[in-house]
């Protein structure tokens, strides 16, 4: 497989991962370096991760997971965009952490819904000739500067518009769930 080929896969598979840190930097009240550094590592690893699992388990598991990654990354991505919006709907911010503080969880959650195609992709990667780590380490890396500048972007734009960028967020996630749904419901 060319480097190029692996470069678009690449930008394939990390398209929704930025899109996700857009939205996160659309309702982040504050983004420093660690924010940033937080996302985009962790959308990264995720990216990596998940090819690399799916590689290694191959051909097995192909039909089974293809048949239900949609409606997993729906759930999820729907999921979380539901409790955005009802965050910034709410009179107050009642979570018992600081408003706007980033969640190991919802991080976890939303690396995971990101990369449910990246695993589907490394099975596919497995019926292919390619040196998967150097393959999974341009996915990861790819995903990472482009998690970092979708949270940079979207705290530029976010930072003038509030709550209502913090519904914008929870409508990108949940956008990107239906869509990533109907693709799969469509072919």
């Amino acid at each position: 497989m060319s480097p190029f080929t692996v470069l678009l896969i690449a930008l394939g598979v990390s398209a929704d991962a930025f899109a996700v840190a857009l939205g996160k930097g659309l309702t982040l009240p504050r983004v420093d370096r660690r924010s940033v550094l937080a996302i985009a590592a962790t959308f990264g690893l995720f990216q990596a991760v998940m090819p690399l699992v799916g590689w290694l388990l191959g051909a097995a598991f192909a039909d089974y997971i293809r048949a239900v990654d949609h409606w997993i990354a729906f759930a999820l991505l729907a999921g979380i965009g539901l409790h955005m919006i009802w965050a910034a709907v709410r009179p107050e911010h009642e979570d018992d952490e600081a408003p706007g503080r980033l969640r190991r969880r919802d991080l976890t959650v939303l690396g995971l819904a990101t990369s449910i195609d990246a695993l589907v992709i490394g099975v596919s990667l497995a019926f292919m000739e390619v040196d998967i780590l150097p393959t999974v380490a341009v996915i990861g890396v790819t995903t990472f500067v482009l998690s970092a500048v979708g949270v940079a972007l979207g705290r530029r734009i976010g930072s003038r518009l509030g709550p209502p960028a913090e519904i914008g967020g929870g409508l990108i996630l949940i956008g990107l769930g239906v869509t990533t749904l109907l693709e799969h419901l469509r072919a």
